[in-house]
C-alpha cells in the first residue's frame, strides 16, 4: 500500500466508491425538489409579501418570451416560427420560479443548449454572442438565483456543474464560434448561486433560532410553573404535618383521656396513630425528593394572616408607600381561615407587593383582605408608577403570577389580575373559607366584583 507523509493512502475502489456516491446524491439532487411545491414567501405576514413572487415570474415571463424571439429573428436570423418556439420554451418557464424552479430548470436548461445548437446552423457573424445569447444568460441567472434561494447546496452544485459542463462542451463543438459567454455564465452563475445559498441558508437558520426561542420559551415556562408547585407543596407540607401531629397525639391519648373505652376502640385508636405516623414519614420522603440537592428545610413556622402587617410595613420602610386594610373579623381572629388558605393570602400579598416594586417603583399601592359570601377576598391595587418601568410579567414566564395563579388553584378559588385605566394594576383573588368563617347577614344581591382603588 502506498504511503504519504500524513499516513497511508485510501484504496483506489474507496475512491471510486466514494465518487460514484456522490455522483448519486448529485443526480438525486438535480431529480427531487428539496421543498414542497409552496410558492416562495408563502408564510410572509402581509398579503403584498406573499404576491410579490407572482408578481415577478410575471414580469420576467412577460419581459424575456419577446425579447428573446425578438432576439433570435433580427440578431442571429432564425425563421420565426423556430424563434417562437425557443423563445416560449427558454422564457415561459420562469413562470414556475415561484414555486417549482428546479422543473423549470429542467425545461430552461434543455431548451438553451437547443437553441445554441439552432443557432450553429446560422449563418455565422463576428459579433454574435454564442453559445448563450445575452437574453438566455440573463433569464438564466435569474433561474440560478431562485434556485439558490430554494434548492440545498448539492442541489446548486449540480445544476452549476452541468451548466458549466454543457458551457465547455459547447466550445469543444465549434471554438471558432464560441465567444467566451460560457465562461462568463459559469462564473456569474457561481457567484449567483452563492448568494442566494448564504441568503437561504441564514434565512433557515433564522427560522430554526426562532423555533428553538420558541421551545426554550415553553421549557422555561414549564420549569417554572414545576418550581412554583414544588414550592407550594414544601410550604404546605407544614401545614398538613401539623394537622396529622394533632391526630397522632389525640390517637396515643385517647386511651388515657376517655376512660371506659372498650378494647376495640383502643386497638382502632392505636391504628389511628400508627396510621398517622406512618403518613408523617411519606410526606417527610416526599418533601426530600422535591427538595433541590443541597437545600435546607425552612425551619421557620409558615407565615399567616397575622403576619400581613408586618410584611407591609416592611414594604413601606423599603419605599413603597402601602396600605392594608385588614377586616376586624380575621384582625381578632374571630375568624376561621385555613391553613392553607392563609398562608396562599400571605404569599399573594408578597408577591403582589414585590412585583409593585419591580415593576410601580413609587406606586402608592393599597391591601385589602376580607371575607365576602363564604370566601376570603384578597386584593392589592396599585396607582401608576411615578417612573416608566417594565411591564408587569403576565404571560407565565415568571414566578409572581404564575405562583398566584397555582395557590389561588390549590385552593379551590379564582384569581383576576390586569391593568387599570388609570395606568394601575389590580390583583384580586377569592378563596373559599369554611361555611363557619362566612360573615353572618344575608348575601347582597350583586354579583362579587373587585374594588376600585379609592374603595379600599
Amino acid at each position: 500500500m502506498s504511503t504519504s507523509p500524513t499516513g497511508p493512502l485510501p484504496p483506489a475502489d474507496g475512491l471510486l466508491s466514494a465518487a460514484r456516491r456522490n455522483l448519486r446524491e448529485l443526480a438525486h439532487g438535480l431529480s427531487h425538489a428539496s421543498h414542497p411545491s409552496t410558492p416562495l414567501l408563502a408564510h410572509a405576514p402581509k398579503l403584498w409579501q406573499r404576491l410579490l413572487p407572482y408578481v415577478v415570474v410575471l414580469a420576467l415571463a412577460a419581459t424575456f418570451i419577446p425579447v428573446t424571439i425578438t432576439n433570435l429573428t433580427t440578431q442571429y436570423g432564425v425563421p420565426g416560427a423556430l424563434a417562437g418556439a425557443l423563445g416560449v420554451a427558454q422564457a415561459a418557464p420562469l413562470l414556475m420560479l415561484a414555486h417549482r424552479p428546479l422543473q423549470a430548470w429542467w425545461i430552461i436548461f434543455p431548451a438553451d443548449t437547443l437553441g445554441a445548437l439552432v443557432l450553429l446552423a446560422q449563418p455565422a457573424d463576428p459579433h454574435d454572442v454564442w453559445p448563450w445569447t445575452p437574453p438566455v444568460i440573463v433569464a438564466y441567472l435569474f433561474l440560478l438565483l431562485a434556485l439558490g434561494l430554494r434548492e440545498t447546496r448539492r442541489t446548486v452544485i449540480a445544476v452549476w456543474a452541468v451548466t458549466g459542463a454543457a458551457g465547455a462542451v459547447l466550445h469543444l463543438v465549434a471554438p471558432d464560434r464560441s465567444s467566451g459567454s460560457a465562461l462568463l455564465l459559469t462564473i456569474l452563475g457561481g457567484v449567483v448561486l452563492v448568494i442566494g445559498g448564504a441568503v437561504r441558508e441564514r434565512g433557515v437558520a433564522q427560522r430554526r433560532l426562532a423555533e428553538q426561542e420558541t421551545i426554550s420559551e415553553a421549557e422555561r415556562a414549564q420549569r417554572t410553573l414545576l418550581e412554583e408547585r414544588t414550592r407550594i407543596a414544601r410550604e404546605l407540607h407544614d401545614v398538613v404535618a401539623h394537622h396529622m401531629s394533632v391526630i397522632t397525639v389525640q390517637a396515643d391519648s385517647a386511651p388515657y383521656r376517655i376512660s371506659g373505652l372498650p378494647k376495640s376502640a383502643e386497638e382502632e385508636f392505636t391504628a389511628i396513630a400508627a396510621a398517622a405516623r406512618e403518613s408523617l414519614g411519606e410526606m417527610r420522603r416526599l418533601l426530600s425528593v422535591l427538595r433541590s440537592e443541597g437545600a435546607e428545610g425552612d425551619r421557620a413556622p409558615q407565615p399567616g394572616l397575622d403576619r400581613l402587617q408586618q410584611l407591609v410595613e416592611a414594604t413601606v420602610r423599603a419605599g413603597l408607600p402601602a396600605e392594608l386594610a385588614l377586616s376586624s373579623e380575621l384582625a381578632s381572629g374571630r375568624g376561621e381561615v385555613p391553613p392553607a388558605v392563609a398562608l396562599s393570602a400571605y404569599r399573594i400579598v408578597q408577591e403582589a407587593l414585590a412585583n409593585v416594586v419591580r415593576h410601580a417603583p413609587g406606586a402608592r399601592t393599597r391591601v385589602l383582605v376580607a371575607p365576602e359570601r363564604g370566601h376570603l377576598l384578597v386584593l392589592v391595587v396599585n396607582e401608576r408608577a411615578a417612573t416608566r418601568a417594565s411591564p408587569l410579567e403576565s404571560s407565565g414566564t415568571g414566578h409572581g403570577l404564575v405562583g398566584m395563579r397555582e395557590r389561588v388553584r390549590l385552593t379551590g378559588g379564582t384569581l383576576d389580575t390586569g391593568p387599570l385605566p388609570d395606568g394601575g394594576f389590580r390583583v384580586a383573588a377569592r378563596m373559599p373559607l369554611p361555611p363557619a368563617a362566612a360573615p353572618p347577614g344575608p348575601p347582597p344581591a350583586a354579583p362579587p366584583a373587585p374594588l376600585p382603588p379609592e374603595d379600599l
